[in-house]
């Protein structure tokens, strides 16, 4: 069986790294017993000068990417359907939010070797709930529910805890290329972008892994 390293660039807010995340797990489900990978989260940061009070989607959208609301709607739909082939649910979001304080979180749990659990549970929580990731509160349930220490949760969350880490990981996939995310980065060399279909993943996992 051959083994793989995949490194998932991602943020929480990304719709299309909820789709892309739960597409290359389904992959891998496909692969089992010719692949078997360690999938390790990697921070970024979509809107890293967002306001605490964060801002509402479709002025947000209109703003950063111009387009007009009935676009933003089509897309929405085009997520849904994606995330529904895969198994994951979208919900109502109707604010955006910044996340630094997820991605400490999220490094403390790979300490702790919870990572990719509680990647899952906060796109779970914000696409799916539209619940806010950069609310202590909030990220502290969502550790405890992956079964992480609550207390210990909140104690980082009340301090710059791992804040030097994470810039610092941020700026290593950053000076490596990485400008968009869900950026799935293979044995430290292969890039596969976007959200891609599980049959996109598996082909180019399979074609990875016969380059021995």
């Amino acid at each position: 069986m051959k083994r793989l390293h995949i490194d998932f660039v991602s943020d929480v807010v990304c719709p299309w790294c909820a789709v892309g995340l739960a597409s290359l797990e389904r992959a891998l489900e496909n692969l089992a017993g010719e692949i078997e990978a360690e999938i390790e989260v990697r921070p970024f940061e979509l809107n890293p000068d967002m306001a605490p009070e964060g801002e509402a989607i479709d002025e947000h959208l209109q703003r950063k990417y111009g387009g007009a609301p009935e676009q933003f709607a089509a897309v929405r739909r085009t997520l849904a359907e994606r995330g529904a082939a895969v198994g994951f649910a979208f919900g109502e979001r109707t604010r955006i939010w910044n996340t630094f304080d997820a991605h400490r979180l999220l490094h403390w749990a790979g300490i702790e070797g919870r990572a990719l659990e509680l990647k899952r549970a906060l796109l779970a929580a914000y696409h799916g709930e539209g619940r806010n990731p950069s609310d202590p509160e909030v990220l502290a349930q969502v550790a405890a529910g992956v079964g992480l220490n609550e207390a210990r949760a909140r104690e980082i969350l009340e301090s710059g805890e791992f804040a030097d880490a994470v810039r610092a990981e941020e700026q290593r996939w950053l000076g490596l290329g990485i400008r968009s995310v869900p950026g799935v980065v293979v044995n430290e060399r292969h890039l596969i972008s976007g959200g891609q279909p599980p049959e996109v993943f598996e082909q180019a996992l399979r074609e990875i892994a016969a380059e021995g």
